[in-house]
């Protein structure tokens, strides 16, 4: 007598089938910023983010140090780049020689940029946000 070796009838596992050329896929970088930007957000789990992008976590990390090391622009939250302006007194005379000289002192996050007049923008934007991606 031959007892069965498969038993058909009991339950399996999940599986999943990828049906499909199996190429590279090409990301932008606001596709890639946008994507970060959501990982960061309050609450959010970096695995269930990618997860949602069909992206490994692995990768979605390897996108976040970019971001962190300048490489990769996030997305501006409400799209403007405005923040509040604080005026202070200037703490020493060299604030003074800066101020007579057209300078303005950005300090985000304890680091100062220092911004002469006619400052390219984009540039200005990508060197502040790679400092706030910094810290």
């Amino acid at each position: 007598m031959v007892d069965p070796i498969i038993d058909g009838s009991a339950p399996r596992g999940r599986i999943d089938l990828r049906i499909g050329v199996g190429r590279r896929r090409y990301w932008s970088g606001q596709e890639k910023g946008r994507i970060v930007a959501e990982s960061y957000a309050s609450g959010a789990v970096v695995s269930e983010v990618a997860r949602r992008h069909d992206l490994t976590p692995q990768h979605l990390f390897g996108w976040r140090k970019a971001a962190r090391d300048g490489r990769l622009a996030l997305p501006d939250r409400d799209g403007s780049l405005f923040v509040p302006v604080v005026v202070a007194p200037p703490r020493a005379a060299g604030a003074a020689a800066e101020a007579a000289a057209g300078l303005i002192t950005i300090e985000v996050a304890g680091a100062a940029v220092r911004v002469e007049r006619g400052v390219d923008l984009d540039w200005l934007t990508t060197v502040l946000r790679a400092v706030k991606a910094a810290t």
